[in-house]
């Protein structure tokens, strides 16, 4: 029997332009959801220490990144056609993927990420041009660190380093909760950041970030797949890439100090 389709509702997409963020529950069935469990779990304990290295590494939480350069389950992550639609509602049509991470918070850590704004962007004339996806590999609970959001500051065009202290509680912040196999879909020009684990179990996710198509990629990935990857690639990947987009090998110099925070 094939997979359910899985679509985008109008109220999700109304969501997203109002509050910043979108729940596509059951986005990963029960196959591909342990499928991506086990694939990040093989890859934390082969690259050990190194884990992450590519992107960068964070005290308190176990990192991937590259991923797309590895395993094939991750191209499916990245062209998921529900999500991919909901991408476009915040971006527009000229779009790629900037980076494939996983993020894994370890129990009992205390830490609040800062609010903030992916790559620290601001909307600009021609409007949006980061799109956040959370790939729920666990729970996302109140305890466990999940995703807080100021709902709606994606309208204010400006970052949260004005505030006093980013990482304090705001008082208009929600928290963006969900089952594991949920993908949620976020406008990251919205204020966000992370919570506190207070769980003694790992709290683990994906995060496909995409950009507008005149923006350089976070991790530029003409340079980072090896040739084995991109010659078994489908014309549609290579465009999500943008791996024959001369343009975007022109922004590739722009890629240094792009990191900013990902939750």
């Amino acid at each position: 029997m094939g997979r359910k389709k899985l679509f985008v509702t109008e109220h999700q997409l109304q969501q997203l332009v109002t509050l910043g963020w979108a729940t596509l529950p059951g986005a990963m069935d029960d196959g591909l959801l342990q499928e991506i469990r086990d694939r990040v779990e093989k890859l934390w304990d082969e690259e050990g220490a190194n884990a992450g290295e590519e992107f960068r590494k964070e005290p308190g939480a176990r990192r991937l990144a590259n991923l797309v350069d590895k395993g094939e389950v991750f191209e499916r992550v990245v062209s998921h056609p529900a999500v991919l639609g909901a991408v476009r509602h915040v971006l527009g049509e000229d779009f790629k993927l900037s980076s494939l991470n996983a993020r894994s918070t370890d129990p009992r850590s205390p830490e609040c990420q800062p609010l903030h704004c992916d790559a620290g962007a601001v909307a600009d004339d021609s409007g949006f041009w980061v799109c956040n996806t959370i790939w729920l590999l666990d729970d996302f609970t109140p305890a466990n660190g999940a995703t807080r959001i100021v709902p709606g500051s994606q309208h204010w065009r400006k970052a949260p380093q004005e505030l006093a202290d980013p990482q304090a509680p705001h008082p208009e912040e929600v928290l963006v909760l969900g089952k594991a196999g949920t993908v949620v879909i976020m406008n990251t020009h919205a204020w966000h950041g992370g919570t506190a684990n207070r769980t003694g179990q790992p709290r683990r996710a994906l995060h496909a970030f995409y950009t507008r198509g005149d923006k350089p990629q976070q991790q530029y990935q003409k340079a980072l797949l090896r040739p084995e990857t991109i010659a078994r690639l489908s014309p549609e990947l290579r465009r999500i890439l943008a791996l024959d987009d001369s343009r975007n090998d022109e922004l590739s110099s722009k890629i240094t100090g792009m990191s900013g925070f990902l939750r």
